[in-house]
C-alpha cells in the first residue's frame, strides 16, 4: 500500500466527514487504516455514538446492514458490496417463518451473522460475545437458535434448563479447524493455550483451553500468563493480537482459516468508496424498524 493512498483516504475522511470501522478479520493494512477495529458487537455499539455524517464499514454485508439499521440518517458505505457471509445466506425469511410455525412457543434468538430481513423476524439478536447473557435474559424456556448450530450448541450446553432447537448453519472458514491438527500443534507447542471461537466444530471446542469471541480473545491473551496461544479463528485476528501483545506468540490453528469475503476489502476500494460515495447500504424502512427491535434488545444487555 503506497503512502499516497493512505494520505488520500485521510483527506477524503475529512472532506466527507467520515469514520472508518473495521472488523478484526480484515487485512492488517485495513485494520491500521481504520478509526476503530472490533468484533460485531463492538462495531454495533460504537456505531451508535458516531457523530460523523458517513460511516464506512470494512467487513461483510450484514455488518454494514446493522450499521445502517442503527444509523438510518447517516450514509453507510461498503468498499465492496460483494463481501457477503455464507452463514447469513443459510437461512431465508421464508425458512424462518416456517420454522417459527413448527416452534410456536420458542423465542427466536438470531446470531448477528444474518441478514436484516431475518433479524426482522427474530425476537432478539446475539453475538458470540454475549450469546450466554442474551439466552439467559429470555423468559421463554424454549429457544429457536439461528443460524449457527455451533454457537447455538455452545450456549445450549451451558444452559441445560432451556430447550434449544438449532438451525443447521455454520461458518465455512471455522470448519477448517480440526482436533487432529490441533493435537499436532499442541505436541509442537506444549505450553500453548488453545483459544477457539464458538463457531468452531464441537470436537475443536472440546480440546480448547477457552472458547470466546474475538474481543474476548484480546482480553484472554492480555490477562493469561501463557506466552504462546494457538488461535482458532480467522487469520486476520492474529494481527490485532500481535499488535496488542507484542511479547507473546500467536500460532494459527490452521493456515487455511481465511474468509475470502473479509479479504475483498482493499485500501484502493476504501479510497474509491469515499471518493465516489460508492456502495451505499440501504434497508427498507419496515424491515429496518423490525430488525432494529431485535438488535436494540441485544444491545441493552450488558
Amino acid at each position: 500500500m503506497t503512502q499516497n493512498i493512505t494520505e488520500k483516504i485521510a483527506t477524503l475522511k475529512k472532506e466527507k466527514n467520515a469514520m472508518i470501522l473495521a472488523h478484526n478479520y480484515q487485512l492488517p493494512e485495513i485494520q491500521d487504516i481504520a478509526d476503530y477495529v472490533g468484533d460485531s458487537l463492538e462495531l454495533a455499539r460504537v456505531s451508535q455514538g458516531i457523530t460523523q455524517d458517513t460511516i464506512l464499514l470494512c467487513g461483510v454485508y450484514f455488518m454494514a446492514e446493522i450499521t445502517k439499521v442503527l444509523n438510518p440518517d447517516k450514509t453507510v458505505l461498503m468498499p465492496d458490496r460483494h463481501a457477503g457471509c455464507p452463514m447469513a445466506n443459510m437461512i431465508t425469511p421464508g425458512q424462518l417463518a416456517a420454522e417459527k410455525k413448527r416452534n410456536p412457543d420458542a423465542a427466536v434468538m438470531c446470531y448477528v451473522n444474518s441478514n436484516a430481513d431475518v433479524k426482522a423476524l427474530s425476537d432478539v439478536c446475539c453475538t458470540s460475545a454475549n450469546g450466554m447473557k442474551v439466552a439467559q435474559s429470555l423468559s421463554e424456556k424454549e429457544v429457536l437458535f439461528i443460524p449457527d448450530q455451533y454457537l447455538g450448541s455452545y450456549v445450549a450446553k451451558r444452559l441445560p434448563e432451556k430447550k434449544f432447537n438449532l438451525w443447521p448453519g455454520y461458518c465455512p472458514t471455522h470448519m477448517v479447524f480440526s482436533k487432529e491438527e490441533l493435537m499436532k500443534l499442541k505436541d509442537k507447542y506444549p505450553d500453548a493455550k488453545i483459544v477457539a471461537h464458538p463457531e468452531c466444530r464441537l470436537d475443536v471446542q472440546e480440546v480448547a483451553d477457552t472458547i470466546c469471541s474475538t474481543s474476548q480473545m484480546i482480553k484472554y491473551a492480555q490477562e493469561n500468563d501463557a506466552r504462546q496461544f494457538i488461535i482458532c479463528t480467522e487469520l486476520g485476528m492474529l494481527h490485532r493480537l500481535k499488535k496488542e501483545n507484542p511479547r507473546k506468540e500467536f500460532i494459527p490453528g490452521s493456515q487455511n482459516a481465511i474468509c475470502p469475503n473479509m479479504k475483498l476489502t482493499t485500501a484502493e476500494k476504501i479510497m474509491w468508496s469515499l471518493e465516489r460515495d460508492e456502495h451505499k447500504i440501504e434497508v427498507d424502512e419496515e424491515t429496518r424498524k423490525r430488525a432494529l427491535g431485535s438488535i436494540e434488545r441485544m444491545l441493552k444487555i450488558k
